[in-house]
């Protein structure tokens, strides 16, 4: 029984993909199909994921579907294939980086930069690979919570090698200033003092930087949201009202500069006592839902409030590293995931086609 390659086409527009929630075809995943005259198939297959635990699922689905056409044979090869996504604006992707992930939060104290640090984790552990900008400049803590110290070394004067911690680069204001010392910066110093740092970085071929942005929504946070070319932002905060109130400032900060919003995390979601297993909502409840259901904006997770979490982020190791099965770590995969999922969707950035433009005097 000879297969047309139409009706495989046909057959793996029906099925959708978990991650994505699209189906193989219009998301064009589905790469190449060969048939034969003897019912054999061949499909190629190229998630926009990191893939690294998802490939055998994924090619174990697409088999059994060719296998329903009556196929006599079927092989599925599944690859990761993460591409550079369109930007805000005129802005051009950074060299050696894909896509740049923002992790804000309108109010200082929701767990923002525990959630970037996991969040990176995160998706290296599953398969990219994975950078780590601290641009929260008044509070880098960033190099306390991925166990990174040293000072970026530099080859030519001009550029900067970052640092590696746990399979990620990474950069920070607080390799290049004493701890003790506050950084007294107005707003348009410190905003270009950390466009700098991203642009003078030599990223080493990333899938994906997560930048952890300073709190709240003022001069610096508007200036790297336009300056700074965003593929999406995770917005962190508590259900807490007074949180939630600045977390909704956030979104529409980015909404104003046309960066999409990946989805919100509600961090100290609830306290379990580790002693009774009595379930306190410490912070109030179901504010990052309500949230979500009024802006059109998923909820990407919700959070324990969990001295686990702080204690490993303090030493050095965050949860998904220091205990990468336990239940907290799922829930920062599976964050990962619908991060990942939701950037494979977006268009693909074609800026590097664009030409540039130079004028010359004769």
């Amino acid at each position: 029984m000879t297969i047309s390659t139409e009706e495989v086409k046909a057959r793996l527009a029906q099925l959708i993909d978990p991650v994505t929630g699209t189906d193989y075809v219009s998301s064009r995943m589905l790469k190449d199909v060969e048939t034969d005259a003897q019912g054999g198939v061949v499909v190629r297959i190229a998630l926009g994921y990191p893939a690294k635990f998802r490939a055998q699922a994924v090619g174990e689905a697409v088999g059994n579907a060719v296998a329903e056409l009556g196929a006599s044979s079927v092989k599925v090869e599944v690859t990761q294939d993460i591409i550079a996504h369109k930007v805000q604006g005129t802005l051009r992707v950074l060299p050696g980086v894909k896509n740049i992930i923002a992790v804000s939060s309108g109010k200082g104290g929701v767990g923002k930069s525990t959630v970037a640090a996991n969040l990176a984790l995160a998706l290296a552990h599953e398969g990219a690979r994975v950078g780590v900008l601290d641009a929260d400049v008044y509070g880098p803590s960033q190099p306390t919570m991925l166990g990174a110290h040293g000072t970026p070394m530099t080859a030519d004067g001009k550029t900067m090698e970052p640092l590696e911690s746990h399979g990620l680069q990474i950069n920070s204001v607080g390799f290049m200033v004493d701890e003790d010392e506050p950084m007294i910066w107005r707003g348009p110093m410190a905003a270009g003092a950390l466009e700098q740092l991203l642009k003078l970085t030599n990223w080493h071929d990333l899938d994906y930087l997560v930048v952890d942005m300073p709190p709240g929504t003022g001069d610096i946070q508007l200036t790297l949201s336009q300056s700074v070319p965003i593929t999406g932002a995770v917005v962190v905060t508590t259900p807490q009202d007074i949180a939630l109130i600045d977390a909704k400032k956030g979104l529409r900060m980015f909404e104003k500069v046309n960066v999409p919003i990946l989805g919100i995390v509600e961090n100290m979601s609830v306290f379990i006592c580790p002693h009774c297993g009595e379930v306190t909502h410490v912070f109030g409840e179901g504010g990052a839902d309500r949230m979500s259901e009024k802006y059109g904006v998923p909820v990407l997770g919700h959070l324990p409030l969990s001295a686990q979490i702080r204690e490993e982020a303090d030493s050095g190791a965050p949860t998904v590293v220091k205990n990468p099965d336990s239940k907290e770590a799922m829930l920062f995969r599976e964050m990962a995931m619908k991060v990942a999922g939701s950037l494979a969707k977006l268009g693909k950035d074609y800026s590097a086609r664009m030409p540039s433009i130079k004028i010359k005097n004769d």
